[in-house]
């Protein structure tokens, strides 16, 4: 079964590389549509607020669910 973790990772990281730290998760095989993304929101907003940019896969998760990224 597919599920991918959300991770904030510097740019100069290798692909796999270590994150700086994980916020949230994806698992589209969930029963439920609010437990098929797990993300901590103020998380997200705090790296945002530092620079960071989220990757269109995210970005179209954060979208689809409601929980889109502040402009």
């Amino acid at each position: 079964m597919a599920y991918w973790r959300i991770g904030v990772f510097d740019s100069r990281t290798r692909r796999d590389g270590k994150p700086i730290e994980y916020i949230g998760s994806y698992n589209p095989h969930a029963k439920k549509a609010e437990d098929k993304l797990t993300i901590q929101r103020e998380r997200v907003d705090y790296w945002l607020s530092k620079g960071a940019q989220l990757t269109d896969p995210v970005a179209a998760l954060l979208k689809a669910t409601g929980a889109a990224a502040k402009s």
